[in-house]
């Protein structure tokens, strides 16, 4: 069975015209889905590859895209994660969305300080 899109469990209808290019077009595409709200936050996108593929268009060209609506804040980006739609773009009338809880950071425990203390690890250049 081929790896598309639609095994995501989601159908956009991207419309790649318009003035600028394919690139362009794919921009406009993705933020008019994410305002819209056809792409929700913390939806995950397919790959590049996979989307590339399901579109005809480069990879490259999908991969640029990803990469420059990650810097401007609609998409967030994690290697091993995929691509996901930022929590910072909700769409109007989706304001009780919440993101995600982060893990709480973990705390260090130390021992009673003082000039005794020698360091845990020897990190010496050189020495095993």
């Amino acid at each position: 069975m081929e790896n598309s899109w639609a095994t995501f469990g989601r159908d956009l209808h991207l419309d790649l015209t318009g003035p600028g290019g394919l690139r362009a077009a794919l921009l406009r595409a993705l933020r008019d889905a994410v305002r819209s709200g056809r792409l929700a936050p913390g939806t995950r996108l397919p790959s590049s590859r996979s989307l590339a593929a399901d579109l005809g268009i480069a990879r490259n060209t999908v991969a640029d895209a990803y990469a420059e609506l990650v810097a401007e804040g609609w998409l967030s980006a994690r290697q091993g994660s995929g691509t996901r739609v930022a929590w910072g773009r909700l769409p109007e009338g989706a304001r009780g969305s919440t993101p995600p809880r982060a893990a709480p950071a973990a705390r260090r425990t130390h021992g009673p300080a003082g000039p005794t203390d020698r360091p845990r690890f020897d990190l010496t250049p050189g020495t095993p």
